[in-house]
């Protein structure tokens, strides 16, 4: 395995980071108190300006960035917003305003509650907001040939797949849809 120094696209980059709201300081993520981030750089798993704000960095280097809602999480759409028939919903499952949920479309808060529907908000939590990143490179090295045609990292703070088998046809665990695992 090749070890760089330079992010660039199809890298393996470790990170430590801590996000702010930088309107009032408030964290609202951090690694610090954990394992630190690790992703292949060019496979939309981070936002976008996360992955432009600290291309070239080396091995070692901090950067500190903050972003607009178009290079995060983008502006909250009313095209996401939806009324759902109250029949969508287990009999007697306790549904309040704000509450946070899980469907086949992604999670969803709830925004509004009639007898007989219940608005669905699913828009990113964070879109509409600038944020504030601090970013400590850790490490960085060469993504392998089946970390890039799967688009994720294999091993250690990425997927840990059921065999040491990497392709499609020889791990039932890598689907053509990359989404090895039950992951995107």
């Amino acid at each position: 395995m090749k070890i760089l120094t330079t992010i660039d696209v199809n890298t393996v980059v470790t990170v430590h980071y801590t996000g702010t709201f930088p309107d009032s300081g408030e964290m609202f993520d951090t690694s610090r108190q954990g394992d630190p981030l690790t992703f292949l750089v060019g496979h939309r798993q981070m936002i976008p300006g996360f992955e432009r704000e600290i291309m070239g960095a080396k091995t070692g280097e901090s950067r500190s960035f903050t972003l607009e809602p178009e290079d995060a999480y983008g502006h909250p759409s009313d095209a996401l917003v939806q009324e759902v028939p109250r029949s969508m919903f287990p009999e007697g499952m306790p549904i309040d305003l704000g509450m946070m949920l899980m469907s086949d479309a992604g999670p969803f808060r709830i925004v509004a509650i009639t007898d007989s529907t219940i608005k669905c908000d699913f828009n990113p939590p964070m879109s509409g907001k600038i944020l504030h990143f601090d970013v400590e490179v850790v490490g960085v090295r060469a993504a392998d040939e089946s970390e890039i045609a799967h688009g994720h990292v294999h091993g250690p703070g990425g997927v840990q797949h059921d065999s040491e088998k990497t392709n499609e046809d020889s791990n039932p665990s890598c689907k053509i849809d990359k989404s090895c695992c039950g992951s995107d």
